[in-house]
């Protein structure tokens, strides 16, 4: 079996040739000219008819399809070696691209709003119209809460070298970043931040003390530059709502979310009543590890029996396996993925840390990135991101602007897979040992979702609180997230990681703002739907393609009551999911007793 699946992935069946691919630069001349042409045919003084704007509305999809389909294989290049400077260029390329046809779309959907009522919804009874109406509906919501189109043309225009140059800035601050690993040898050898990051969850508790001393000095030192940067780009969006009316930060991401702060208030309610079982299991780790209270290092780390390292291979096989058990289509799918080369997991010097899925719609393919050094948690990013890839594949065949799911869906489907994988290994595990170190691989993400994640949520809305009064020091951001990190563990933590929002990229990302909560609503929707699966067995395997492939034409309240019967703006649904975790909480004490 040695050598079945590569470990690193193939670009060239999308674009051949790279960052110096003429296959992609053709892809993004053409876009240019189907934009100007859009551009052009909504300059009339007159609202087009319904044939032409159905015209109008299939160049905008294919634009769409072929800028996100650019914009990953980029994402991807950057990503598999930081120091590719054709790659960065492209990037540029394709910002100014995106801003370019949000230029445009800012007129398309001036349009959309201007239809009086009466007409539009004649316009949506159109037969090419008809089947993305939620998509065109929103749009024209949207609308009516933005700037004059001009106005938000430009803002477009800025936010290449502006808003956005910021957040490619923060990528040239990590790819610059160098950390000193000292071996057991006692040789030193300098690392990336991918390769160090993972040294954090090293089963030897002095191998993570001293990579977690090593992983906080290096950010310290690039503390006032990511501050600078993070100031900035939080700026530019508190000047853009401001000049929107839009008066709460929250708005913007609950929005793209399509969910209500109805539905987030009930969540993280929920979750806040429901973390005394992790407390619980909070102490007992640091128990079993010999500590008073556990350090931020060690919140994820194995516990001894758990700290087998997993071939590639062997944990490719795993998560097909337990796939397999659920639905054979995401099974042969899954191991489609791994054969042909679209995850790209080796462990080098180079690549930025993290791991991301990102799809190719236009080839009908996706591409997971990762660095796989054989964890448990490795396995679970692997499964994770597997998910994410599954989701894409059933709405392949969609029109492209029902394709457009929002972040807190596209993580219920990758933590849904994960459950799968984790579950099962659990359940039909034989040795003791082995069972330990599953069952607290699953409560883990119990923690990341409810403390870690809460965490940050706790900590980026106090930050653009602070941001609405002037720039906010490095080191009052460091206590902002050491408070929000004590808060959200409470306060069962000893050593705390203060330059945490430093070192995680999702703070920096300019196209999606609060990339934090999505993750909780994913991993605790996923818990309720999979409840579900558990009850229905393998009939339910349909109706949650059916689910996925709602997820880009209903709002998540609309999604949860219309597949599963349950209202999201009330905490029943939360309080449910939460609970599951106290089960896995309660066996893991029983386990760890003696």
């Amino acid at each position: 079996m040695a050598g079945q699946y590569p470990l690193t992935w193939e670009l060239d069946t999308i674009y051949e040739g790279g960052s110096a691919s003429a296959s992609l630069l053709q892809e993004l001349k053409g876009m240019e000219t189907d934009m100007a042409r859009l551009d052009a045919g909504l300059a009339g003084e007159s609202l087009p008819d319904a044939d032409r704007l159905a015209q109008l509305t299939e160049v905008v999809q294919s634009v769409l399809l072929r800028l996100r389909e650019t914009d990953s294989f980029v994402t991807c290049l950057m990503a598999a070696n930081m120091r590719d400077t054709a790659a960065n260029s492209l990037n540029d390329k394709v910002k100014t691209l995106s801003a370019m046809f949000i230029g445009v779309l800012t007129r398309y959907d001036n349009a959309l709003r201007a239809y009086p009522d009466s007409v539009w919804a004649a316009l949506l009874k159109h037969e090419k119209l008809s089947e993305i109406a939620f998509s065109l509906q929103e749009r024209r919501e949207l609308a009516k809460r933005k700037m004059a189109p001009e106005l938000e043309a430009l803002a477009g225009d800025l936010s290449v070298d502006g808003y956005h140059g910021w957040g490619d800035y923060y990528n040239t601050i990590v790819s610059r970043a160098k950390f000193t690993d000292v071996g057991s040898d006692g040789a030193r050898r300098s690392l990336s931040a991918g390769q160090m990051h993972n040294r954090l969850s090293e089963g030897e508790r002095s191998v993570r003390q001293a990579a977690f001393a090593e992983w906080e000095r290096v950010w310290s030192e690039q503390g006032d530059l990511c501050a600078e940067v993070l100031n900035r780009i939080s700026g530019f969006r508190l000047k853009l709502y401001d000049k929107r009316g839009w008066t709460s930060v929250l708005q913007e991401p609950l929005q793209m979310n399509r969910m209500s702060e109805a539905t987030l208030t009930s969540m993280w309610t929920a979750i806040q009543d429901g973390k005394q079982s992790l407390v619980r299991y909070l102490e007992r780790k640091a128990k079993l590890l010999g500590v008073e209270k556990l350090d931020w290092h060690d919140v994820e780390a194995p516990l001894g029996a758990s700290a087998r390292i997993v071939p590639y291979e062997e944990a490719a096989e795993f998560i097909v396996e337990q796939f397999r058990e659920f639905s054979p289509e995401l099974a042969e799918f899954s191991k489609q993925a791994f054969a042909k080369g679209w995850i790209e997991a080796e462990d080098r010097p180079g690549k930025r840390p993290g791991g991301f899925c990102t799809s190719f719609p236009k080839s009908g393919q996706t591409r997971i990135f990762m660095t796989y050094s054989g964890t448990a948690s490795n396995i679970s990013t692997l499964a994770h991101e597997l998910g994410h890839a599954y989701h894409q594949h059933v709405m392949n065949d969609l029109p492209p602007l029902s394709q457009e799911y929002a972040m807190n869906v596209a993580e219920t489907a990758s933590t849904f897979a994960e459950l799968i994988v984790s579950d099962k290994a659990l359940k039909t595990a034989s040795d003791a040992d082995e069972k330990l170190g599953l069952l607290e691989d699953k409560i883990q993400r119990s923690v990341a979702f409810f403390m870690n994640i809460h965490a940050r949520f706790l900590f980026e809305t106090r930050f653009y609180e602070l941001r609405r009064e002037g720039l906010v020091s490095a080191e009052t951001l460091s206590k902002l997230m050491e408070e929000a990190q004590r808060e959200a563990f409470s306060d069962m933590l000893g050593e705390a990681h203060p330059h945490f929002w430093a070192s995680k990229l999702h703070f920096y990302l300019t196209d999606v703002p609060f990339y934090n909560f999505p993750y909780t609503f994913g991993y605790l929707f996923s818990a309720g739907i999979y409840a579900r699966a558990q009850q229905e067995g393998p009939a339910f395997a349909g109706k949650y393609v059916a689910l996925l492939r709602d997820t880009g034409r209903m709002t998540v309240e609309e999604l949860a009551s219309f597949h599963l019967g349950v209202n999201l703006e009330e905490s029943d649904f939360w309080r449910e999911a939460v609970a599951l975790t106290a089960d896995d909480v309660q066996l893991f004490i029983e386990m760890t007793n003696a």
